[in-house]
Formats: C-alpha cells, sequence, structure tokens
C-alpha cells in the first residue's frame, strides 16, 4: 500500500489505462446507434479494459529481508542463470524467478526489495508467448538493477509478451524505493523475472499463483542449503 492510500473494494484503474478505458466507452457508445446488441458487447468490452489497468491496494508483508512478487501470476519458472547481461553484472549465476501475467492479472508491477534504483536499461526485442523461457532472452525488456541497503543487487525485469506492445517505468536511476511500491506496468501479457544472489533460497514453487508486493518469492537473509 502507498502512503496514505485507503483500501477500497472497487479498484481504481492506473493512469496509463485510462485513455484505453474511455475510447472503449466512446466506442461503446457509438455501437449503440448501430445497435443495442452491439453496444452491449462494447459496454462488456469496456469493462474487460478497465478491469485489465486494474490497480488494486496492496499491503506488502513486513518481513526483513523479503523479496516481494513484482505481479499478479504463476509462478513459471525458478532457475539459477546470469542477470540480463546489460546491467552489467556478469556471468555468474543468480537465481532467477519468473512470474507470467495473463490477460486476466493484474499488470500493475511492483518493487521487490528496497533499496537504490542503480541502472535502468532497455532493450528492444521480439514478442514470444511470455510464458516461453527463451523470452527472458529475446523478447523486448527493461531490466532494472537496485542496490538494498546492505549492498545486495537485486534486478527485476519487466518482459513483453506476445500481445503486449508497450512497457512502462516509472523510476528513475538513483531513486530511492521501498518494497511493494509500484514501479509501472505492461500493456497485455507479459511477464516479470526477479534475479537474486546465488545461493538465496525461492519461497515459492512452479504452478504456484503470486500476488504482486505480497507474496514473499524469497528471503534475501535465507541462503540454500
Amino acid at each position: 500500500m502507498q502512503q496514505g492510500e485507503l483500501p477500497s473494494s472497487i479498484p481504481p484503474i492506473h493512469p496509463e489505462g485510462r485513455v484505453f478505458v474511455a475510447g472503449a466507452a466512446i466506442a461503446a457508445f457509438g455501437l449503440f446507434w448501430l445497435s443495442p446488441v452491439a453496444g452491449t458487447i462494447g459496454v462488456f468490452l469496456t469493462l474487460g479494459v478497465a478491469a485489465f489497468f486494474r490497480d488494486p491496494t496492496r499491503v506488502p508483508p513486513k518481513e526483513e529481508g523479503a523479496v516481494l512478487a513484482t505481479g499478479d501470476g504463476i509462478i513459471s519458472g525458478i532457475v539459477h542463470t546470469p542477470a540480463p547481461p546489460e546491467v552489467g553484472l556478469g556471468d555468474a549465476a543468480r537465481l532467477r524467478i519468473s512470474t507470467f501475467l495473463s490477460l486476466f492479472d493484474v499488470h500493475v508491477n511492483r518493487i521487490p526489495v528496497g533499496g537504490t534504483v542503480k541502472a535502468i536499461r532497455y532493450s528492444p526485442g521480439k514478442f514470444f508467448n511470455a510464458s516461453l523461457d527463451k523470452a527472458s532472452v529475446d523478447n523486448e525488456r527493461n531490466a532494472i538493477h537496485i542496490v538494498t541497503p546492505e549492498g545486495i543487487d537485486v534486478v527485476v525485469v519487466q518482459i513483453a509478451g506476445l500481445v503486449a506492445r508497450r512497457i512502462v517505468c516509472t523510476l528513475k536511476e538513483g531513486q530511492q524505493v521501498r518494497a511493494g511500491d509500484r514501479l509501472g506496468l505492461i500493456r497485455f501479457g507479459s511477464r516479470m523475472d526477479v534475479y537474486l544472489p546465488a545461493g538465496t533460497e525461492a519461497l515459492v514453487r512452479v504452478g504456484q499463483v503470486a500476488n504482486g508486493a505480497e507474496t514473499v518469492l524469497a528471503r534475501l537473509d535465507r541462503p540454500a542449503v
């Protein structure tokens, strides 16, 4: 939850989505001139667009060393692999936890750990299905390198999916961030990768449903046995 927010039963719409919702609503109104059936379909499509851009309030857990989920969706992969080359962390393998966001999931992205944004690196690419492992390497992506107050490197990557064509990141290099705060969104199906130091133990499993800013993916103070 952002400071000063109050819980709400009806999630607000993210600012990036308002123009799309307004456009869909205008189109739905126009369809009523054609026929009531077409107009009704337009209304439901407008509601679908509004649901896609919903931005619910989240309450991050207050756990020491917790790495929070960066998005809502299914944990699609837990592997050891180097961080994206553009962040300059070398070829050493790190724990990567991937979350696949379907069209029906909340697409507002969240910050996994508190610290300082050291670098933000955008890379153009292809638009393979975001659930595929090769999407981490081949797809359009935006890598964010965060350094915790303890000096631990954490990388979170926004990855565009099959129908996604726009990655939005609201962070700036040098910015101080808090775990659970918003970092941006990806329009339509997408994926979020988090890279953690080697030896970190994953506290989730493949196939598990994650909630952004609330599910604990790992703890930086708990190395794997």
